[in-house]
C-alpha cells in the first residue's frame, strides 16, 4: 500500500465480528470472558491489551514501516518506557534542543537513576562520536527540533550508532511518518506524541512507539504492560481515527507553514525565521534530502529580542490561539522561553536559541489569507 492507503487501512484486517462495524470500534471494558482459565480470544485484561488498542497500534506500525506498535498514556510515558529499557551507569547522547518536557524528564528524573546524558548539537558526526564510549547505550534524536527547527540527518546518525551498537530513537512528532519514515533511515525506535498531529484535533493525549526489532519490541511489551502506563480504549480511537485523514491534514498545515514562514521572513519587525523548508535555514539540504514536505511548525524572533514585544505579539493574536501544545487543526501560538521550555533553566535554552523573543507557531489548516492577516495586525 502507499502511504495514503495505509492510513486508512495500514493493519486493520479485521471486520468487527458482531456486526461488521466498518470503524473499530471502542471495547470500553476492562475484562474478558473465558471458557475456561487461560482461554479466551486473545484479551484478558485491558492494561495488557485491547483490542482498539491493538488496532490503533497496528496502524502506528503499518505508517511507519515498522513490524511493532506500542501505545501509551502520553509522548513522554512512551519516552519512559524506552528509557526504562537502560540501567544505572549507561550513557544517552541527546539533541540539545528538544523538548522541554524531555528535557525535564531526562535531567530531571532519570539522571537521578544514575543515568548520564550529554545533551549536544549533532549537526556533525564527528562531534556525536566525540561523546560516545563504552557506557553510551542510546542517542537520542529530535528531528526537526523543538522549537528552533533544526534538522538532524537522521541516516547519517544511524551509521554512526551501527558502527557503536548503539541504539537510535527518532521522536518523529513534528514531521510524522507522512512527512519523514526514520525506521527507513536506519532508526531503531520511533517514537510520537500522537497528541500532536496523529490525533490531529487537540481532543487527546497519547504517546506511541514503533521499532521492527522482535527483541526490543518485547522488551517494550513488558515494560508497557509492568508499568501501566497505557491508553484507554477511547484516547485509541481518536488516535487511529484522526491517523484516517493524516495526509490531508500534513499537505494543508505544510502549504500553510510555506506561506506563513515566507511572510515573516519578508516582514520588516521579524529577525530570524525558522522553518526547514527556506533556503536560509541551515539544515535546508538535509531537510529536502531526508523529508517529503516541510510541515506547519514555524519560529520566529522578532528583532531588538524584546520579551514584552513578544509577550505583546502573542496577546494580539485572534485566528491564532496562545496555548500549549500543537499539530491541531487550528493554529496555534507559543512562547516558548515562558511555555514549553520554562523547565529548561535560562543559561541552557539560550545556547539553542530558545531566547526571549522567540514564537513558535504551529500553523493549522485554516484558510491561508486569514492566517497571514492575523500576523499583519498582531505584527502592527
Amino acid at each position: 500500500m502507499k502511504f495514503n492507503t495505509k492510513a486508512i487501512h495500514g493493519g486493520q484486517h479485521n471486520i468487527d465480528p458482531a456486526y461488521g462495524s466498518v470503524m473499530t470500534p471502542i471495547y470500553q471494558t476492562t475484562t474478558y470472558t473465558q471458557t475456561t482459565p487461560g482461554s479466551h480470544k486473545g484479551f484478558e485484561y485491558s492494561r495488557s491489551g485491547n483490542p482498539t488498542r491493538s488496532a490503533l497500534e497496528k496502524s502506528l506500525a503499518s505508517i511507519e514501516n515498522g513490524k511493532h506498535g506500542l501505545a501509551f498514556g502520553s509522548g513522554l510515558a512512551a519516552i519512559d518506557a524506552i528509557l526504562k529499557t537502560l540501567k544505572s551507569g549507561d550513557e544517552v547522547i541527546s539533541t540539545n534542543d528538544l523538548y522541554g518536557g524531555t528535557y525535564r524528564l531526562f535531567n530531571g528524573i532519570y539522571k537521578d537513576f544514575g543515568i548520564k546524558f550529554h545533551f549536544i548539537g549533532m549537526q556533525t558526526v564527528e562531534t556525536i562520536e566525540s561523546y560516545i564510549n563504552d557506557k553510551t547505550k542510546l542517542i537520542w534524536v529530535e528531528t526537526p527540533t523543538n522549537p528552533i527547527m533544526n534538522v538532524i540527518d537522521i541516516e547519517a546518525v544511524s551509521k554512526v550508532a551501527k558502527k557503536h551498537s548503539l541504539l537510535l530513537a527518532v521522536d518523529n512528532t513534528f514531521a510524522t511518518a507522512y512527512l519523514q519514515q526514520p525506521l527507513d533511515l536506519g532508526a531503531d525506535i520511533v517514537m510520537h506524541s500522537a497528541t500532536k498531529y496523529l490525533g490531529g484535533h487537540s481532543d487527546v493525549v497519547l504517546g506511541s512507539v514503533v521499532v521492527n526489532k522482535d527483541k526490543l519490541a518485547e522488551q517494550l511489551y513488558f515494560i508497557q504492560n509492568a508499568s501501566g502506563a497505557i491508553p484507554g480504549p477511547m484516547d485509541s480511537f481518536l488516535v487511529l481515527r484522526g491517523i484516517k485523514t493524516l495526509h490531508l491534514r500534513m499537505q494543508r498545515h505544510s502549504e500553510n507553514g510555506k506561506a506563513v514562514a515566507e511572510y515573516l521572513q519578508n516582514h520588516p519587525k521579524v529577525e530570524n525565521v525558522f522553518w526547514p523548508g527556506l533556503e536560509s535555514h541551515p539544515n535546508h539540504e538535509v531537510a529536502k534530502k531526508q523529508m517529503k514536505d516541510f510541515g506547519g511548525m514555524v519560529s520566529f524572533t522578532t528583532k531588538g529580542n524584546s520579551y514584552e514585544e513578544a509577550i505583546k505579539f502573542v496577546e494580539k493574536l485572534k485566528v491564532f490561539t496562545l496555548a500549549e501544545s500543537l499539530g491541531g487543526v487550528e493554529s496555534l501560538a507559543g512562547h516558548p522561553a515562558s511555555m514549553t521550555h520554562a523547565s529548561v533553566p535560562k543559561k541552557e535554552r539560550e545556547k539553542t536559541g530558545v531566547i526571549d523573543s522567540l514564537i513558535r507557531l504551529s500553523v493549522g489548516i485554516e484558510d491561508e489569507e486569514d492566517l497571514l492577516g492575523d500576523l499583519k495586525q498582531a505584527l502592527g
